[in-house]
């Protein structure tokens, strides 16, 4: 995601003052004097220079020793207040808005539909959540530091400079008009190339959390040299796309310095000549020197302030754009409340494309109420995309999707999933303990509930091997437990929530025969009562469904019961045919011959029609 200027800096402050920042505006406030306290504190001190030096260093009066002593240690007394107080509003300010800001870009894109999700991977997401949202709030600290001391102080110091001699003060800031147009350059060049660090950012991101998600297959491929390379390419971008944009940073305050070089040696040659004279005190040039002087780190960093906002501004625009995003998938403006008396689910002549695509074609399906009602087909052929839009992940481009003969887009989008359990083929867990993945944060269920579920999810069977039974950590994605356990936990998920319609997803399919048997018994529990859909691949787990509707190319082509479709012959019975042969399915024939050294003579090769649903619907 690239844009060129998307947002002007003024409405991107706008929206950072309007949703962020005006809520603190008390704190705030408050920080702002302190700020100006302790900046005006270096007008203070400039303004002192004339009587330490006029009254005391050249006149020799010794009671204004002991007063500007006095004063002089105040001033700094006051600065170390002022810099303390201001510095911990700031800091809770800002770590506050910063805070807001990321919850508030979860949530919009917890919002979004499934298709935004394949188009921005996770590693970039993250990148937006965390490394934009920092640099954010680290520049807006400086800008308002900036305002508040800085600015203040540099107005202050430029009124001591003023009082002084208002034309040596005109000398001194002889160089600025030479500085606007190479720092409106500097500023598009660091905003540029800020714009392609965020995104260089984002690509890093991405490439690590494939890398670590697929660790297993980058080592059983060997590619680590391979992803290495990958990373450190775009390493190599990233670095020098922040070194030129350092480079346009520090460029700002670059020419501050040499406008103030040029400004100091003006007024060292035109007043220097006037001491020379009499005509001004020394008294009176140091304290103009001294205030000249102590405006130089204030004009730096305002001239950094410059920089870092451009960088800000890169990452606010990528922040914005997200948010900006729109929300394929609303709630209706009057939802109407999720059926209770039927859960039947019907698809009225439904179809669905991405892009040029088309997924579903005219897809009409109906499955009862409390059965349980099979999609077999092809891969591709458009069954997990009918539980995609069951639950509102995606909406269809035409037709309707009914549950209880309510539409799913006239309901509140939280109500309709509570009426779903999913239990997919992959078994995704949280980094948390087993007991939390399993309650989902809910704080109602009882002890008798979670061991109730436990035990008809077979949880129970393997929770003594934890060291520390429920309160084990299950590690990322679950990794601490196996395939079948993991299987068995989304089941006691799904049992505990108790929804009215169950979705089933490839639920056994990558388990081992143990491992299935038991989490199909698990499934068959679940299913009681409840209406059920489910895909399978393995046409052995749906013999005794109620409804079996066949699918191909995104259409429902046939349904009836498992003897009917056999009895009717056609894709379901070739495909019956291709899995089971004499009673044995070819994965059994397989391991048989795998198992004999003695067997006479391989299995007869498959014909192209064997292999291709061998492919799509396992051995």
């Amino acid at each position: 995601m690239s844009s060129e200027n998307t947002y002007s800096s003024g409405t991107l402050m706008r929206w950072l003052w309007r949703d962020y920042l005006r809520k603190h505006m008390g704190k705030l406030a408050l920080a702002v004097l302190f700020m100006a306290i302790e900046g005006s504190t270096l007008g203070a001190m400039a303004k002192l220079m004339e009587p330490m030096f006029d009254r005391v260093f050249v006149a020799g009066e010794q009671s204004w020793l002991l007063v500007v002593g006095l004063v002089l240690m105040g001033i700094f007394v006051l600065r170390a207040v002022t810099g303390v107080a201001q510095k911990v509003l700031l800091t809770r300010i800002a770590q506050r808005s910063a805070a807001d800001m990321r919850i508030d870009l979860l949530d919009r894109m917890m919002q979004q539909d499934g298709a935004f999700h394949q188009t921005h991977p996770p590693g970039f997401l993250v990148q937006r959540v965390q490394s934009d949202v920092n640099a954010v709030g680290d520049v807006w600290r400086a800008i308002i530091t900036g305002a508040g001391r800085d600015f203040l102080g540099l107005l202050v110091l430029l009124g001591v400079a003023i009082s002084i001699d208002p034309v040596w003060a005109l000398l001194a800031c002889i160089g600025i008009p030479v500085m606007v147009l190479p720092a409106a350059f500097a500023q598009r060049f660091v905003r540029k190339r800020a714009r392609e660090a965020r995104d260089l950012g984002a690509s890093l991101s991405t490439r690590l959390d494939e890398v670590f998600h697929g660790i297993v297959q980058i080592k059983l491929n060997a590619l680590e040299d391979y992803q290495s390379r990958q990373y450190r390419s775009l390493t190599d971008q990233f670095v020098d796309t922040e070194v030129r944009t350092a480079f346009g940073s520090s460029a700002i305050p670059a020419m501050i310095d040499i406008i103030s070089g040029i400004g100091f040696m003006a007024v060292i040659l035109y007043g220097g000549s006037e001491i020379i004279s009499g005509d001004k005190t020394i008294g009176e040039f140091m304290t103009f020197f001294t205030a000249m002087g102590f405006t130089f780190n204030p004009l730096r960093r305002l001239g950094a302030i410059s920089g870092q906002w451009q960088v800000a501004a890169a990452a606010l625009e990528r922040i914005k754009e997200l948010m900006d995003a729109p929300l394929r998938l609303t709630s209706a403006r009057k939802p109407v409340a999720a059926p209770k008396d039927s859960t039947e689910i019907t698809l009225d002549d439904v179809s669905l494309s991405f892009g040029e695509t088309e997924v579903l074609h005219g897809l009409s399906l109906t499955a009862e109420a409390g059965k349980t009602t099979a999609l077999v087909g092809a891969s591709g052929a458009g069954k997990s995309t009918i539980f995609n839009l069951l639950t509102r992940l995606l909406d269809p481009s035409s037709g309707h999707v009914r549950i209880g003969g309510v539409a799913t887009t006239e309901m509140a989008i939280p109500d309709l999933r509570t009426l779903f359990s999913v239990v997919s083929q992959e078994a995704l867990l949280f980094d948390e303990t087993l007991r939390e993945n399993i309650v989902l944060g809910r704080k109602d269920v009882t002890d008798e509930q979670l061991k109730r579920v436990l035990d008809a999810a077979f949880v129970s069977d393997f929770l003594p091997q934890l060291e520390n039974g429920l309160d084990t950590a299950v590690g990322p994605r679950g990794s601490a437990l196996s395939g079948g356990q993991r299987q068995r936990v989304v089941i006691a998920r799904a049992l505990l929530r108790d929804t009215p319609v169950l979705l089933l997803d490839e639920a056994t399919s990558a388990l081992d025969a143990q491992s299935e048997q038991v989490v199909q018994d698990a499934l068959d529990r679940l299913s009681q009562g409840r209406t059920t859909l489910v895909i399978a691949h393995r046409l052995s787990t749906i013999r005794n469904a109620d409804k079996i509707i066949v699918m191909d190319r995104g259409r429902a082509v046939d349904s009836g019961t498992h003897e009917e479709l056999l009895a009717r012959g056609g894709i379901y019975a070739d495909l019956y045919r291709l899995q089971f042969r004499d009673g044995k399915t070819v994965s059994d024939r397989r391991r048989g011959i795998m198992g004999r050294r003695d067997t006479p003579a391989p299995e007869r090769q498959p014909n192209l029609l064997q292999r291709i649903g061998q492919h799509f619907f396992g051995s």
